[in-house]
């Protein structure tokens, strides 16, 4: 130790008082002014290795200066500490925009930004954009890695940027339903070795094979995923065991899938697995295990505040403001949201499994409500016994679905006034009006702000035919909620009724903003714009209607009929044989396409439609005779024979018929001819009694109201009694040729014996050619000869 502390020693030695003046030579309060005379240090300076500034120039002592010590300012100058008086800084230097690094610096940049572009594109629906920017991006990323490999290492490419652009592009290809090529993004991105944890996105491919309906390499991917994620992330491998058993569940495997949704009930439930769970027992059939999963998925913890906690316990404006402002917060949305799942989920598992769990579903409901009220979960029972009263109405156990809603009349007034409700429902489609509006008051009067009982009350006083009234009633229940349709399309209607064209269709048309493919709304449309005498536009409206419902044949001839009376008869013949192709029954059409092959001089061609209408009314002779006309304007008169003589078969009053077959009998040379004329004259004679006897007033025993019991007046050829008439009717009967008994008529009405219009009156539509040809038809107009009929 001696001798190291000697070897310490062997320095240079200085003394104190050297060690002091050199401490002092280096103090930054040592005076500058006779430095330029100070012959030790210019030395110092002239030997400072080549840094000998040149002759002339003074060193700027910047570490003084800064602070505003200046030679200047000490001899008399302004002090400047901030050096003011120098003037502007000078400008900055302009960065070189040619150089590599800022090159890569602003493509790196606008890569990030079209990475931005596309993700909101995506989120504001706009997919094709989304997918363009991603595309863009990523081949601005390529030319960017292929500038940075010939700057810098290939260690120093930035991954991330480039993991991010592959992401990206693989989901905006998803999102395009352009499957193949999200798949090849991704096994780029997942065979990449540089990627740490890419592995996880096999998850995105398996729900591509998913969406493909490829379901067993979907499963494989999902394990393939869940092998690489530890056990740590215990959340995402719940979620993939969840993809896995709604898998299995598409594949029928519902064994597998059971195994799955039991591992995640056991590990963390929740409330999808526990609904598919109970799907899955369903679909096997085991009633026990049913019933043990509804206890499981009730007994699922929602981790939402109960509602006292929004209530103020005391007058503090401050905590009043708190709640005030938590009361609707999108924490408090999100809760309400996950309830409104919750008891989603509850009542379609208790809907399903209540028919089957027992031996009626009346009684599998019972079991329902009863876990249900002794769970969280209370308000839903009375949710399920209206529930179970609708499945009754919907066996059509009207009596039972009634007892059941009657249950609720002395429950609290939410419940009271659905019950109602549905009681004021049920009986207004029973026609019990009466019965309707007691309980639709009832449903009112529990609770004023439901839209839908106010709509039942409406209806009922519009059944009454109270239309102001049902229109107020509409309006509060859209006050109360705008979104009841119900409530809109009625009011349309009554407005309608009381012919205030404008407001109806005003209605229609919001309710066309809310329903887009609406087929009554669509039709309602165009029928006010019928009424208000406007056919392009319900010519409009139709055609979008039928885009909707192509198949719908009254929409199909109300279109025809639009363009009859447009004058566009190749449209309307159209629409009217479509509607004809999808409901072949409709007179209306078969009556307007007859006579359209009539007006063209098809009339061939007219015959299968009159024999269809023939089927549909064969009571109806006019149409029999307009098969038998069509088949004699076509030429083949023998086929209009036959038709003739069955239709007088069928119809042997008919004197329209009879003369068409004297005619054709003459025409022909048949010896018919005297047997059809023989009968036509009787049919006359017969027609000429009858207007006799109507034309003086009596009735069909022929006496007057007053002497009908033959007690008025004792001439007894004045008195008509019904015998005597009967006798005179017979008498006249018996003169006609080829009568050995009198005629008598098969039913009391009068014969169908007229020939005027074969079309019909339904169709209010201008008459064309075919139809005047048919109206002044060439036999109906004609005399038949004297020499035909027997004297």
């Amino acid at each position: 130790m001696v001798q190291m502390m000697q070897n310490v020693h062997l320095a240079p030695e200085t003394d104190e008082d050297d060690l002091y003046s050199g401490y002092n030579d280096y103090n930054p309060t040592y005076d500058t002014e006779e430095l330029e005379n100070d012959t030790a240090f210019q030395q110092a300076v002239r030997t400072s290795h080549g840094r000998r500034p040149p002759d002339g120039v003074t060193r700027p002592m910047t570490a003084v200066r800064a602070a505003g010590f200046t030679k200047g300012a000490l001899r008399g100058s302004a002090f400047d500490p901030l050096g003011q008086s120098w003037g502007p800084a000078p400008p900055l230097e302009a960065r070189s925009e040619d150089s590599p690094e800022e090159k890569i610096r602003q493509l790196e940049k606008k890569v990030n930004e079209l990475v931005e572009e596309s993700c909101i594109a995506n989120s504001c629906g706009d997919l094709k954009l989304a997918l363009e920017k991603a595309k863009d991006a990523g081949r601005k990323e390529r030319v960017l890695v292929r500038q940075r490999e010939q700057v810098t290492r290939p260690e120093n490419i930035n991954l991330d940027l480039t993991y991010s652009v592959l992401f990206n592009l693989a989901s905006q290809y998803s999102a395009n339903e352009m499957y193949a090529e999200a798949l090849n993004t991704y096994q780029v991105i997942v065979k990449n070795k540089m990627f740490s944890n890419a592995g996880r996105l096999k998850v995105n491919m398996g729900n591509i094979y998913l969406k493909q309906r490829n379901y067993s390499k979907a499963i494989k991917f999902y394990r393939m995923a869940l092998d690489q994620i530890p056990s740590v992330h215990k959340e995402m491998r719940i979620k993939i065991m969840q993809n896995i058993g709604v898998t299995f569940i598409k594949t029928g495997q519902y064994s597998d899938a059971i195994s799955s949704f039991e591992h995640i009930m056991s590990m963390a439930p929740n409330l999808k697995a526990g609904f598919n769970l109970i799907l899955s027992y369903f679909a096997i059939g085991d009633r026990e295990k049913m019933k043990k999963s509804f206890q499981k998925l009730i007994a699922v913890p929602l981790e939402i505040d109960e509602d006292d906690k929004y209530i103020s316990p005391s007058d503090d404006p401050h905590t009043n403001l708190v709640i005030e402002a938590i009361k609707n917060d999108h924490l408090r949305q999100m809760e309400r949201e996950r309830k409104t799942m919750a008891e989603k989920y509850i009542m379609t598992a208790a809907k399903l499994i209540a028919p089957v769990i027992e031996t009626s579903f009346a009684v599998g409901y019972d079991w329902c409500v009863e876990v249900v009220k002794a769970s969280q979960y209370v308000e839903l029972a009375n949710d399920l016994e209206i529930n179970k009263a609708i499945t009754y109405l919907r066996q059509k156990d009207f009596n039972q679905a009634v007892e059941t809603l009657k249950m609720f009349e002395k429950k609290d007034s939410r419940v009271k006034s659905a019950a109602a409700t549905n009681l004021s429902f049920l009986y207004y489609l029973e026609n019990e009006f009466a019965q309707a509006s007691s309980y639709a008051d009832l449903a009112v009067n529990s609770d004023r702000y439901n839209p839908s009982a106010l709509t039942n009350k409406g209806n009922t006083v519009f059944a009454n035919g109270d239309y102001e009234k049902a229109a107020e009633f509409y309006k509060e229940a859209l006050r109360n909620d705008c979104s009841c349709t119900e409530a809109l399309y009625n009011i349309g209607l009554t407005y309608k009724k009381l012919n205030r064209l404008d407001e109806a269709l005003d209605c229609f048309l919001k309710l066309h903003a809310i329903l887009r493919n609406s087929a009554q709304v669509l039709y309602q449309i165009a029928n006010v714009y019928e009424l208000m005498e406007d056919p392009s536009q319900a010519m409009e409206w139709l055609m979008q209607l039928i885009s909707v419902v192509p198949t719908d044949s009254r929409a199909l001839s109300k279109l025809g009929g639009l363009y009859d009376s447009e004058g566009d008869k190749s449209q309307a013949f159209q629409y009217y044989y479509e509607s004809y192709r999808y409901f072949p029954s409709n007179i209306e059409v078969i009556e307007w396409l007859g006579a359209y092959y009539i007006d063209t001089q098809f009339c061939e061609k007219a015959i299968q439609y009159f024999e269809r209408a023939s089927l549909i009314q064969p009571t109806q002779v006019k149409w029999q005779l307009m098969v038998a006309s069509c088949f004699r304007r076509s030429g083949n008169y023998q086929k209009a024979l036959d038709t003739y003589k069955d239709i007088h078969r069928k119809f042997p009053e008919n004197v329209e018929c009879l003369r068409f077959l004297v005619r054709l009998c003459t025409d022909i040379g048949l010896k018919e001819v005297q047997e059809y004329a023989t009968k036509l004259k009787r049919l006359e004679k017969m027609k000429e009694i009858r207007e006799q006897r109507i034309k003086s007033g009596r009735d069909s025993s022929g006496c007057p109201r007053g002497r009908r019991d033959g007690s008025a007046g004792s001439d007894s050829g004045q008195n008509c009694s019904a015998g005597g008439k009967g006798e005179r009717l017979s008498a006249q009967l018996r003169a006609l040729p080829g009568t050995d008994e009198p005629y008598e008529s098969s039913s009391n009405k009068e014969p169908d014996a007229s020939y005027v219009d074969p079309l019909g009156p339904q169709i209010e539509r201008p008459k064309t050619a075919a139809k005047k040809r048919m109206d002044e038809d060439d036999f109906a107009d004609e005399e038949l000869g004297d020499d035909l009929l027997p004297e």
